[in-house]
């Protein structure tokens, strides 16, 4: 395998499970599959070798992750009352975030040799994010950081009126059952669509919280779908 083939090997593979949650929603994974996830991790961990990796990202450079604001998301946060804005270089282009990528790792494993998580590693992306203005509470979402579990996750550091609430909070589920196939265009950039990006049961608690509205945000409210942009070349 060359360089080049081994790379964009890599990055597909971290996109679909770390990012896109595929390893947690594809085909093949059982209801009784993810409720045994830690029992499995622990014994994959103490009875499977560590085998030789198929590739290794020591550094993910540039790129971007986009998010199409979804329109029952939109009415939620109008409903609310709510005013989203952007933190940083984050930028928002009608109904569509956009957050570049700043760094990050991969490591991937044969999926066949029954290692898991059979990608390792992260995304990141920092001094990015986005705010919600409610009367006079400002909460902020910002420095982004996605990383491999069942199901893949979206971490921020979480502000209100500027205070720091809570550092690596698990704020959206990444949802990767509608994904779409891979594409790399001319540019030799991995694009991957179609990931739903969902808010994840304790950020709907702690939102509902926050806001003075219980129920308000239920688990798993749709936020859009997402596209990722990496450079594989």
């Amino acid at each position: 395998m060359n360089v080049t083939t081994g790379k964009r090997t890599a990055v597909a593979a971290l996109a679909l499970t770390a990012s896109l949650g595929l390893a947690a929603c594809s085909s093949d994974s059982s209801t009784s599959d993810t409720a045994s996830t830690s029992a499995a991790a622990t014994e994959t961990s103490s009875t499977v070798t560590n085998p030789e990796p198929v590739a290794t990202i020591d550094a993910i450079s540039g790129g971007d992750t986009a998010v199409a604001l979804d329109s029952g998301f939109l009415d939620a946060l109008t409903s609310l009352g709510i005013t989203p804005g952007t933190i940083g270089t984050a930028t928002l282009d009608g109904t569509t975030l956009d957050f570049p990528i700043t760094g990050g790792t991969a490591t991937v494993y044969p999926k066949d040799s029954g290692y898991r998580p059979f990608v390792q590693g992260a995304i990141f992306h920092q001094g990015s994010g986005i705010s919600l203005t409610a009367g006079e509470n400002v909460i902020q979402l910002e420095n982004f950081v996605v990383v491999p579990s069942k199901p893949a996750l979206l971490f921020a550091d979480v502000s209100v009126n500027g205070e720091l609430a809570a550092a690596s909070f698990p704020l959206f589920n990444l949802n990767g059952t509608t994904l779409e196939p891979i594409e790399v265009d001319s540019s030799g950039n991995a694009i991957l669509t179609g990931t739903q990006v969902e808010v994840s049961p304790a950020a709907a608690e702690f939102l509902n919280t926050t806001l003075g509205a219980p129920g308000a945000v239920p688990d798993n409210f749709l936020v859009g779908i997402a596209t990722l942009t990496i450079p594989t070349a």
